[in-house]
């Protein structure tokens, strides 16, 4: 895949399930905004923790979730570990996935990143959840299992 895409995900920390997440080729905020929309429809964290970019410290997004009581916290530079679970995801997004695929375009690279939350949520065990999926964890079962 030629061109860079950005993903935006959401994640509850303590079971690790990956909510709404998007991808685009821009640096636009607005599919940030929609990816934090659905989020907040389906439980609303105490703390959202981002990184300094800025989609996520645009008025829009901050005001989201200042609307909807959240507490804001922004990794500062150097401080990766302000939210080592979402450091974690992404990191794994990256090795497992992303930079072991030949992606055509972004439609293929949306329906292979789909696949890989898929089995992130719903098959993959953690050792940090008593071998439970995050979906179990969470209180979600999309698979009927």
């Amino acid at each position: 895949m030629s061109r860079k895409r950005r993903v935006f995900g959401a994640s509850f920390k303590a079971s690790r399930y990956v909510l709404p997440w998007r991808l685009s080729n821009t640096m636009e905020g607005s599919f940030c905004l929609e990816a934090l929309d659905e989020a907040l429809s389906q439980g609303r964290p105490e703390i959202f923790n981002t990184d300094q970019g800025s989609q996520f410290t645009a008025a829009a997004f901050t005001g989201r979730l200042e609307k909807c009581g959240v507490a804001i916290s922004m990794d500062g530079r150097g401080r990766a570990l302000d939210n080592v679970f979402i450091e974690w995801l992404w990191r794994s997004v990256k090795y497992e996935e992303v930079y072991l695929m030949d992606y055509a375009d972004g439609w293929e690279a949306e329906a292979s990143l789909k696949s890989y939350f898929d089995f992130s949520r719903e098959e993959r065990l953690h050792e940090a959840l008593g071998y439970r999926t995050p979906a179990e964890v969470y209180g979600r079962r999309s698979n009927g299992r």
